[in-house]
């Protein structure tokens, strides 16, 4: 289960990522329940900083891959997370002076989501740059396990700490001096002992990258579920604070529960990802989806805050297990001269398309409530998944006739 862990640069990397994550889901508490306090409880308003936060990740991913690929990864991510606690800083000091409205809210989360473009793929691809790639599923199910565990820690302590002090601008100082224990891990490591990617031409560009996906069907299809999860599934921020506040009508420390059984189950899914340790077949990754979209689904027809938190983390396994199989079928499958591009795209289709959703999810709860934010995006998930499980059985049956080694590809 900890194979990847006798890696001493991939030990300094989990220690300060664990730090660093925790404290960003504290602060997600933090902003969304201050969002909420400032705005009348208001779901556009929720949705207009997630589109904030998350339209840079739609505009600069593909670019910010193309940088993880022809760039030292290591020095990407320590001036990204450098950048990441400035601009963090700024908003936690406007919070505790009072000056920090709706306006300044939506300037930071546009900030810090233009440095999560360069930092998410980055990360992702400097992950087998750690461990190589024999090391590189059991890693990448660690990463999830650490940051399902962050998951659970950080909203918990969001909850008490806001209650606690009254403030939410503390706890957002808090996350402000947290990346500083990532750019530590980050400069501890030993530069001799990476894995190092093929750099790529001078003239290599994001269009090569691309064309390297659509050749390959056995990559379209994860990355088109993906859009779709993405797109109308993972509405996580959005709907659980307006579950927590309109629905079962509860404060802080219940939202946090709320996140926090997510977490439980993400991280239970993680851990048993560890076992993995080759490329999952595409039944695997269009099952997974299928089942998310199902326990989504109950939990936005969840009829008590007993039954939510269950589901929910029924419903957080279902989401890792998604993420993580469509995440290695892709990247294990993909060319490493491209893979910093590549995994660009796939965080672009997966976490980028989560503006849009994000005004689509916001209306509709706005209009018929926080339950149907969760209970569509579940089913619209299910629908995805049914198509895909019969094109890959229509496909299976017109490649019969040809050879194994094709038909292996394709699943």
């Amino acid at each position: 289960m900890f194979s990847s862990l006798s890696v001493r640069n991939f030990r300094l990397f989990v220690m300060g990522q664990l730090v660093s994550v925790m404290c960003t889901w504290i602060m997600i508490v933090a902003q969304d329940w201050l969002v909420l306090s400032l705005t009348g409880d208001s779901g556009t308003a929720l949705g207009l900083v997630t589109v904030a936060q998350f339209t840079p990740t739609l505009l600069l991913t593909l670019y910010g891959g193309r940088l993880a690929d022809r760039y030292d990864k290591r020095r990407l991510l320590v001036m990204a997370n450098l950048a990441a606690g400035a601009v963090s800083l700024l908003l936690a000091l406007a919070v505790l002076s009072g000056r920090a409205g709706l306006g300044v809210i939506l300037v930071a989360a546009a900030a810090l989501g233009a440095v999560a473009a360069v930092e998410m793929p980055t990360r992702m691809s400097f992950v087998g740059e750690l461990v190589g790639s024999d090391l590189l599923p059991n890693a990448s199910a660690l990463s999830a396990a650490y940051f399902n565990a962050a998951r659970i820690i950080g909203p918990a302590l969001a909850g008490l700490l806001i209650s606690g002090t009254g403030s939410t601008g503390t706890v957002m100082l808090l996350n402000a001096f947290s990346y500083l224990a990532t750019v530590a891990a980050l400069l501890m490591m030993r530069p001799e002992e990476l894995h190092r990617s093929p750099v790529p031409r001078q003239d290599d560009r994001i269009t090569d990258a691309l064309r390297h996906v659509t050749s390959r069907p056995d990559l379209v299809m994860p990355l088109a579920l993906a859009a779709v999860v993405g797109l109308f599934g993972f509405n996580f921020p959005l709907t659980l604070p307006l579950m927590a506040k309109t629905v079962f009508h509860t404060g802080a420390a219940s939202f946090g529960l709320l996140t926090t059984a997510v977490a439980i189950g993400s991280l239970f899914s993680a851990i048993s990802s560890t076992a993995r340790r080759g490329r999952p077949r595409a039944a695997v990754v269009t099952g997974s989806a299928l089942a998310f979209g199902v326990f989504e689904t109950a939990a936005g027809l969840a009829p008590s805050f007993p039954a939510a938190v269950v589901l929910l983390a029924a419903t957080g396994f279902a989401s890792v297990s998604f993420a993580q199989t469509a995440n290695h079928r892709i990247q294990l499958g993909s060319d490493p001269a491209f893979r910093g591009r590549v995994m660009a795209l796939y965080t672009l289709i997966l976490q980028g398309t989560t503006p849009l959703g994000a005004l689509i999810i916001g209306q509709l709860c706005e209009h018929f409530g926080a339950r149907s934010g969760l209970y569509a995006g579940g089913l619209v998930t299910m629908v995805a998944a049914a198509v895909a499980l019969w094109a890959q059985r229509r496909t299976r049956e017109e490649t019969a006739s040809r050879s194994p080694q094709y038909v292996e590809a394709t699943e």
